[in-house]
């Protein structure tokens, strides 16, 4: 009965310990100083984003932290992206007024150099920000 018991203690604590390793993170160098980023915030960040009322230029962010951008002339860069988190993989954010702002970070498959913007999500009206003009809507699914 004891060996059921720690049977089933080790397989909750084997479980948790899964479900915590979920969230991937990756180191980044960005001015001599190491950064960390996720993917996952816990919000549906992957899709795409356009400026509002406009079609295109867009910017396509994959779940796997891979994504296009596109420039104004409409030529497209690949890039990896992330938001910056905790060495554990806890975003790190600024909380506003029914919102909160990230730091994204991407850079192109050409280039090593990491560069910042900003990442924003405005909780009553249900939009992120990309880089302050590109926009998308996303559903809640954090609501209980």
């Amino acid at each position: 009965m004891k060996f059921l018991k720690l049977l089933f203690i080790c397989s909750l604590f084997f479980a948790a310990a899964q479900s915590h390793a979920q969230v991937h993170v990756d180191q980044i160098t960005h001015n001599s100083k190491d950064r960390f980023i996720t993917t996952t915030i816990g919000y549906p960040i992957p899709g795409t984003f356009a400026p509002i009322g406009q079609k295109q230029p867009i910017t396509v962010l994959n779940p796997d932290g891979t994504g296009f951008i596109q420039a104004e002339d409409l030529s497209k860069q690949k890039i990896n992206w992330g938001i910056e988190c905790t060495e554990e993989g806890v975003p790190v954010f600024k909380e506003g007024f029914n919102s909160a702002s990230y730091t994204f970070w991407y850079r192109t498959n050409d280039s090593e150099e990491w560069y910042y913007s900003q990442f924003s999500i405005h909780f009553a009206k249900k939009k992120m920000f990309l880089m302050g003009e590109r926009v998308k809507e996303y559903e809640d699914y954090n609501v209980q």
